[in-house]
């Protein structure tokens, strides 16, 4: 490749830390895509010949054809999958293989074909999100009703419905499958043509082959466009959140499927067991899915800082961009898939909930808003009033709706019978049916318009 500048080959270190092909290979798709596009629109604009341009596409489909068959061979003296396929193309059909990179170099070849790969996984991301919503969405829709405790500083805060919690995750995700659909939107553009910093005499029709390769339109800036990696940083930045997110749930499913909570019964097909202790079932997939998002956040710091100090244009530091998107998409996909079978297929342990609901003294927001309510008396007033209630309570060990009248007049004669309304967790529940809230109507009008918005249900 470097014969006409070059007297001697490169040093062995030189042509290992220069090939790029074991990991760029993953981009052939992409590569055989733009490098069709690119011939048809050369064809198109007379730069090359109809007859050559015909010759090319064919070989390149045939080159297609045995990557598929066979893989993409790993020849480092080629470098990377760009002069890989243009290699094989030139076996196949002779010296016409060298017209196809007229009016166009490798800085913005690699640019295109890595966008385009970056869209897809996005697409894929999206689509997995997506499938994970609808699990939580029926779920959720089960459990509307279905009572647990809610915690904050992971300690009995107020009554709340599985079905309300499991929604939680439901917009959590919302917002991850906008992220990526934001990032896709703004990447969608096209810098083939942009050749290797400033454009090129030839005249080439950049509007087709964007429209071609599905882009609103290219890019702007020749410079610009071989110089960016924004794109592959909004993707991993979208990976990173979506995978913090997973991992709380994940971590919320490891919690709850200890003895200690028993709350859910895990699927056997993502839990494994001990090589040692035959009683063990452990949440492997769910750790994994916590431990996975370490790695994805480690991706997009790797990225972000190799691509702080480069100056416009490319610079081989950039042939480190793909390694970390590739595994951070292999990750990502794993997660959400994990997380989409743990949530569509664990079993919950509802009894176990609502016991744990009413042993931690999770109506005591509601005796204090009763006070407010009935009494007139201030919250603050009636937030002590009901700490003196729970320590008694407490010290007993019983439950606040267990205690009697006169127990709860001896604290304050402004309380009575009608109280024990308010103290049942399934009041609790009820009581919070603001726009948002736990009641279990809430939730079951929160599911309906979710299953509309996946495409489950018309709109009524």
């Amino acid at each position: 490749m470097w014969g006409g500048r070059f007297a001697g080959g490169p040093s062995a270190i030189m042509r290992e830390i220069n090939a790029s092909i074991p990991f760029d290979k993953a981009l052939w798709r992409q590569d055989i895509a733009a490098s069709k596009a690119h011939v048809d629109m050369l064809g198109a604009q007379g730069i090359v010949s109809v007859e050559d341009a015909a010759l090319i596409a064919d070989g390149l489909d045939k080159v297609a054809a045995e990557y598929e068959a066979n893989g993409v061979p790993e020849n480092w003296d080629l470098e990377d999958i760009h002069m890989t396929t243009e290699s094989r193309l030139a076996e196949l059909i002779g010296p016409a293989a060298g017209r196809l990179h007229t009016a166009r170099s490798r800085n913005d070849q690699v640019a295109t074909d890595f966008r385009l790969w970056v869209r897809d996984a996005m697409d894929q991301a999206e689509l997995g999100l997506k499938q994970l919503q609808v699990a939580l969405v029926s779920r959720a829709g089960e459990h509307a009703a279905s009572i647990m405790p809610g915690f904050t500083h992971l300690q009995t805060a107020q009554p709340v419905t599985l079905g309300h919690h499991l929604m939680a995750y439901y917009e959590m995700i919302g917002r991850d499958r906008s992220r990526f659909a934001d990032a896709r939107q703004r990447m969608n553009r096209s810098p083939l043509g942009a050749a290797a910093l400033a454009g090129t005499g030839f005249p080439i029709d950049r509007f087709r082959t964007a429209e071609a390769l599905g882009f609103d339109g290219p890019t702007d800036n020749s410079l610009d466009s071989v110089s960016d990696r924004d794109f592959a940083l909004d993707y991993l930045m979208a990976a990173a959140q979506c995978s913090l997110h997973l991992s709380r749930l994940a971590e919320e499913f490891i919690i709850w499927a200890s003895q200690p909570f028993g709350f859910v019964t895990l699927p056997d097909s993502l839990s494994t067991g001990s090589s040692i202790m035959p009683q063990k079932k452990n949440p492997d997939a769910a750790e994994l899915v916590r431990g996975h998002s370490g790695r994805i956040v480690g991706c997009l710091t790797a990225l972000m800082i190799t691509m702080k100090g480069l100056p416009l244009a490319y610079s081989k530091d950039m042939q480190d961009d793909k390694p970390p998107v590739f595994e951070a998409a292999s990750l990502l996909a794993l997660s959400i898939a994990a997380m989409t079978g743990m949530v569509a297929e664990a079993k919950f342990r509802t009894d176990r909930m609502r016991a744990a609901a009413e042993l931690g003294y999770a109506t005591a927001t509601d005796l204090a808003d009763w006070l407010v309510r009935q009494a007139n008396i201030p919250f603050r007033e009636a937030h002590h009033i009901t700490g003196s209630a729970v320590k008694l309570a407490e010290s007993r060990g019983i439950a606040l709706d267990q205690l009697s009248i006169e127990d709860l007049k001896a604290i304050d004669r402004r309380i009575d019978d009608r109280v024990y309304a308010a103290l049942s967790v399934e009041a609790s529940v009820a009581a919070r049916c603001s726009h948002g809230g736990t009641a279990p109507d809430e939730v079951r009008k929160r599911v309906a318009q979710a299953r509309v918005a996946l495409g489950l249900e018309e709109q009524a």
